[in-house]
């Protein structure tokens, strides 16, 4: 068995790509779906995906409370940078040990997502 996907429900799927696409660099593996119900795959082609799912006319309410997920990055200095040239907060890093960094920021629906880089 393995992970397929992660599925979250957005609010705007512009803003939500904002972040994802262009301040994580998670590439788009897939979009369809019509517009009232738009689904977005994004990751590399031969691993796990974030499945994005925005219907436009469906309220969610804290959508985020208690979800986080995980990404590995290549280089956090440079990640932590971008976030914070966006106006975005990124808490930390921290070290646990040598071989360990990270830190959380908020996307735009609140879901905490856990940056890491291992050397």
């Amino acid at each position: 068995m393995k992970l397929n996907w992660v599925t979250i429900r957005v609010r705007d799927l512009d803003r939500s790509l904002s972040f994802y696409r262009d301040l994580l660099a998670l590439d788009i593996a897939a979009q369809f779906g019509p517009p009232d119900h738009q689904i977005v795959m994004l990751g590399q082609a031969d691993a796990p995906k974030i499945e994005l799912i925005c219907q436009p006319n469906t309220t969610l309410e804290n959508p985020g409370k208690g979800v986080s997920i995980g990404l590995e990055a290549d280089d956090l200095d440079q990640l932590i940078a971008r976030l914070q040239a966006h106006g975005l907060n990124p808490s930390g890093p921290v070290s646990p040990n040598p071989t360990l960094r990270f830190f959380f920021v908020q996307d735009p629906d609140g879901y905490t997502i856990q940056l890491v880089e291992q050397k």
